[in-house]
């Protein structure tokens, strides 16, 4: 996949606007990606729900340059507090991404931005947080380049949202979103996320997500070093091809609205993703023993209701919880009376899947 159209042709408009600000969520993959190679191309394709409530929204003001002792100028803020250690990220960001956005280099920045979820705790917050401030960018381009197309910028800002964090590139637009190359998802790409381009159940609209904060905290082991511990990793090869495959699978269970096919998939995909951290080398555990406690008691209550309520996971100890609309009553009933007793203070976030980023 060539890159080259991603370069900016002359800038025709100059920039009058100081800040702009995006509101991106969060996402939860249904087909999970772990391994990557070369910048940020994914080893497999994966697809995800975007969510609604879990997001970041990023102000970013700017002005021009005066002092020009560091490649670039720009001060990171985190919920009202100065955050210098996140900064070295987003310079590194900005070295990936400034042969595309040329312009970066003579501005000061300041990337004022707030989470509605706890950040490095197995939500997706890189994804929400590097996607807000893509867009933001995207946004100071279109200014200068007003005749550009929505899909270009769309796509554009997704390529660079993957230059920061590889599912950002799928939270920018929603429900469902495909990252990664597959021979069955046309248009489908390793360097920007797709809108999932074919019919999808009735069943699948507002689908429900809760996430139970089981920790918190930030995670002992980060998914940048997950990634890079599948390169000699003795089942990634056959983890790959899986994935292809159960995203070939997943495509008429979409279109039927097949639940319990459904179920069964997400939550292998889920388990899948685990194993290949407690057989990597050096081999490291993310869950929780509440997060086993919790997969338990969704196993026992499906068992018990027929209701098709499935739980995924993401790098990290917390749950997500997915469930159709229609059971919207009864599983919130059961998480409130039955699971919140494994999160950490009580705490959970009911979500649900969302159309994407938006301006504010």
């Amino acid at each position: 996949m060539t890159t080259t159209k991603f370069h900016p042709e002359s800038y025709t408009q100059a920039l009058k606007t100081q800040s702009v600000s995006y509101e991106s969520p969060s996402n939860i993959a249904l087909i999970k990606y772990w391994g990557k190679h070369g910048v940020q191309i994914p080893k497999n394709p994966s697809i995800s729900f975007t969510l609604n409530n879990c997001k970041t929204t990023t102000k970013l003001s700017f002005e021009k340059r005066t002092n020009f002792d560091e490649a670039y100028d720009l001060k990171v803020i985190l919920d009202g507090k100065h955050k210098p250690g996140f900064e070295p990220k987003i310079h590194q960001f900005f070295g990936r991404i400034d042969e595309y956005l040329p312009f970066i280099k003579e501005y000061r920045f300041t990337i004022d931005t707030t989470n509605s979820f706890p950040h490095s705790s197995g939500i997706a917050s890189s994804a929400s947080g590097l996607s807000a401030l893509a867009l933001c960018l995207m946004e100071m381009e279109r200014e200068m380049q007003p005749e550009m197309s929505l899909k270009h910028f769309n796509q554009k800002a997704s390529f660079i949202a993957r230059l920061g964090s590889g599912s950002g590139c799928r939270s920018l637009e929603g429900p469902l979103v495909v990252w990664g190359e597959h021979a069955d998802i046309e248009g489908s790409s390793d360097v920007y996320g797709v809108q999932y381009p074919y019919e999808v159940h009735s069943v699948f609209d507002h689908y429900q997500d809760t996430i139970l904060l089981v920790d918190k905290g930030e995670k002992p082991v980060s998914s940048t070093v997950g990634h890079n511990l599948m390169h000699n990793h003795a089942y990634a090869a056959s983890r790959f091809d899986q994935a292809v495959e159960n995203l070939a699978h997943l495509v008429p269970i979409l279109e039927e609205g097949n639940l319990d096919e459904f179920v069964s998939l997400v939550e292998s995909e889920a388990l899948t993703l685990h194993a290949m951290m407690l057989t990597s080398k050096p081999y490291f555990i993310l869950m929780k023993p509440n997060t086993l406690k919790i997969i338990d008691k969704i196993w026992e209550y499906r068992r018990d209701t027929s209701i098709p309520v499935c739980f995924t996971l993401d790098a990290g100890a917390n749950v997500h919880v997915l469930y159709p609309k229609k059971d919207k009553e009864a599983v919130q009933e059961f998480i409130k009376n039955d699971l919140s007793i494994y999160c950490q203070d009580n705490r959970y976030i009911f979500d649900n899947v969302g159309n994407g980023a938006i301006k504010l």
